[in-house]
C-alpha cells in the first residue's frame, strides 16, 4: 500500500521543472548558484549558474555570466553569457549575446539571438548521477553535527 512504484522512483531522478526559488525584481545578487531545483530571476545576477532544473529568466531579468548550465532555460529577459541546457526556450522579449549547447532549442518572433546554436543528440551536463536508496554518505551536515561543528556563511 505504502510501497514505491518504479514509476515514482523515475520521477525522482528526473530534474525538477517547477521554480522553487526566485530572486525579485529590484534585487541584485552576485555569486554563484548551485544545486537542484528550479530558480526564477526577475532582478539582476552576475555569476555563474548551474541547476539540475529549471532557469527562468523573467523579462525584467538581466542575468551576466558566463555560462548558465540548467537542464532547461527559458529567457524572457537579458542574458549576456552562454547558455548549456537540454533544453531552451527563447521568447519573444528575450535577448542573448552569447552561444547556445542544446538538444532542443525553441524560440517565438521577435526574440534575439546573437552567437551560435549548436544542437546535440545527447548532452552532459556535468551533473552528478542521482544516488540510489543505500547508495548515500553522510552529508556535511550530518558530519558536521557529530563533530560539533558548524558551518558560517556570508552575503556580501
Amino acid at each position: 500500500m505504502f510501497r514505491r512504484t518504479i514509476d515514482q522512483q523515475a520521477n525522482e531522478s528526473q530534474p525538477p521543472e517547477r521554480v522553487d526559488s526566485v530572486l525579485g525584481a529590484g534585487i541584485s545578487w552576485q555569486g554563484e548558484v548551485h544545486g537542484r531545483g528550479g530558480l526564477r530571476i526577475d532582478g539582476s545576477f552576475e555569476g555563474e549558474i548551474k541547476l539540475q532544473g529549471i532557469v527562468v529568466i523573467g523579462s525584467q531579468g538581466r542575468v551576466t555570466c558566463e555560462r548558465i548550465v540548467a537542464d532547461t532555460v527559458v529567457v524572457a529577459g537579458y542574458v549576456k553569457g552562454d547558455l548549456m541546457a537540454r533544453r531552451v526556450e527563447i521568447n519573444q522579449t528575450g535577448r542573448v549575446w552569447g552561444n547556445v549547447l542544446t538538444t532542443s532549442f525553441a524560440t517565438q518572433e521577435g526574440a534575439f539571438l546573437r552567437g551560435q546554436i549548436t544542437m546535440e543528440e545527447e548532452l552532459d551536463l556535468g551533473f552528478p548521477e542521482v544516488e540510489q536508496p543505500g547508495d548515500s554518505t553522510p552529508s556535511d551536515e550530518e558530519s558536521a553535527a557529530s563533530t560539533g561543528s558548524s558551518g558560517e556563511a556570508s552575503v556580501g
